[in-house]
């Protein structure tokens, strides 16, 4: 038997002297270009410059509200219609294709707390400091008909959230209990309580749709399932949650917008520690939502700005602001995963890109094929320090950058800190605690 091995002749590559110039070993394949690497990272270079450059996410702002807008809903079968809430009672169905309202409607009086439509999109709910949940058509009402909800229930205690079942005709409602809803019925099926605060924020699952979650401001965040009688299990974090949102892709994933500044997201079978702690925001979080993809998600903060996240990265890939945007109350990502909504308190909803640089409008194939090798170019690339500083780099307010640096020096002074106790005190006595379970207090079953 033969066997071949492989050999080389030192003579091909090895210098006779030190001035002789070094061989280099030639590749005659005609299809690969001796420079290939570095006329790729010139393209590459110049693909991320112009992403930066035609990174204008602003689109357009639907003015109109008389008060902050406080909520938002998306219609789930229909891309150009979405609804917003405000401070005044106030109700608003806007036509996003048309960037105009199509109706307006006076709900409550006072804030509208949480606005839900239904899984089929025919009605939706809206439930507000009045005490009522009020159920109304989507369609306007007949010329000269008055304009009244299909059905009202009052209720004993402020309401303060709502969200509608996937599949079934069912809500939920939060504020002093989460109580689940037939809409054929005045009186709730079920209600669970866990401890004695006000529940802020309550959401259905929408893959496993049986199984809710809630923020409570005693700080804790209820998982429910509502077959059964009683609430599941609970996290106990050392701040506030304001609301949290389900990964429309994994079923067990979700992600709580909390008052420290941070978010969480969590594996709701593993509570003893979130599975990324996403920072960047410099003032409580106030909102959240997942793009349709569950690869990225959207957040609202009390420091006018917005953030995308991705949801395996602790960092932001975007922010957005505007000189006038004041705090941002509630955000949404639009279904066809394109386009994003914010709602402030300056009664205004923007429109945002939700990839700022994206082009608008009806691609050609080679603009289609140009765009995908620029992509393709950048991944390759993107851990390249010159493309990775171009890449990241953000323009931001003096107020967000000057508060981020502040953060980020106490952060490091209290690692020092830490790492100095350690290091004086008696081996075990000071034990060392992964970062991400800092922020826990405790997990109840």
């Amino acid at each position: 038997m033969k066997v071949k091995i492989l050999c080389r002749n030192p003579d091909d590559y090895v210098r006779e002297t030190k001035k002789d110039i070094q061989k280099v070993p030639r590749n005659y394949d005609p299809t690969l270009h001796p420079f290939e690497v570095p006329r790729e990272y010139t393209r590459a270079l110049n693909a991320v410059k112009l992403e930066r450059v035609f990174a204008k996410p602003y689109l357009a702002s639907l003015d109109g509200h008389r008060d902050g807008v406080n909520c938002m809903a998306k219609h789930p079968e229909s891309l150009a219609t979405i609804l917003s809430g405000a401070c005044d009672g106030e109700v608003k169905i806007w036509n996003l294709t048309k960037r105009e309202c199509t109706r307006t409607l006076q709900a409550h009086e006072g804030f509208v707390r949480g606005l839900c439509v239904r899984f089929c999109g025919t009605s939706f709910f809206t439930v507000g400091d009045d005490k009522a949940v009020k159920h109304w058509n989507m369609e306007s009402p007949g010329y000269g008909e008055q304009e009244e909800p299909l059905h009202t229930i009052l209720g004993k205690t402020v309401y303060t959230g709502i969200d509608h079942h996937w599949k079934d005709a069912v809500f939920a409602t939060c504020g002093q209990q989460v109580d689940i809803w037939n809409e054929q019925r005045s009186s709730p099926m079920r209600s669970f309580t866990w401890g004695v605060d006000s529940i802020c924020s309550v959401k259905f699952n929408p893959i496993e749709t049986y199984l809710l979650g809630s923020c409570s401001s005693d700080r804790n965040i209820v998982l429910y399932d509502m077959r059964q009688a009683t609430p599941l299990k609970k996290v106990i974090l050392e701040m506030r949650s304001n609301t949290l949102c389900w990964n429309p892709m994994e079923a067990f994933m979700f992600t709580a917008a909390n008052e420290d500044y941070n978010l969480y997201t969590f594996d709701m079978r593993f509570l003893d520690m979130p599975v990324m702690v996403h920072m960047d925001h410099v003032s409580a979080v106030l909102d959240v939502d997942y793009s349709p993809t569950g690869k990225e998600f959207v957040s609202a903060s009390f420091d006018k700005s917005v953030r995308i996240f991705p949801a395996d990265k602790g960092h932001s890939r975007e922010v957005y602001h505007t000189k006038r945007m004041q705090h941002v109350i509630s955000v949404k990502w639009s279904s066809d995963n394109r386009y994003i909504l914010c709602g402030s308190d300056e009664m205004n909803i923007r429109l945002w890109k939700a990839n700022a640089s994206e082009k608008l409008g009806v691609l050609t194939p080679r603009e289609k094929s140009s765009l995908n090798y620029s992509q393709k170019l950048k991944e390759k690339f993107q851990h390249h320090p010159q493309i990775k500083r171009i890449a990241r780099h953000r323009h931001l307010p003096r107020a967000i950058y000057s508060q981020a640096k502040e953060q980020r020096i106490m952060r490091e002074a209290r690692r020092k800190k830490e790492m100095n106790r350690r290091k004086h005190s008696k081996p075990g006595s000071v034990p060392l605690v992964p970062e991400k379970k800092k922020h826990i207090v405790a997990v109840v079953k």
